[in-house]
């Protein structure tokens, strides 16, 4: 699934973002070489990084 259209990002990069240490979206997103841009996909990169530390 896509989180971040305007940067390309899927679910799975960001969930493996987090498992490589990423904690908030914006980490997450450096950590991928990117920034957030319009910043619509933030609640729920938001929400896949909750689900992924929860399930750690």
């Amino acid at each position: 699934m896509v989180v971040c259209v305007c940067n390309a990002i899927r679910e799975s990069d960001v969930r493996q973002a987090v498992r490589s240490g990423a904690q908030c979206p914006r980490s997450a997103y450096e950590s991928l070489g990117r920034r957030p841009r319009c910043g619509q996909c933030l609640t729920f990169a938001r929400e896949i990084i909750d689900e992924e530390r929860a399930a750690a």
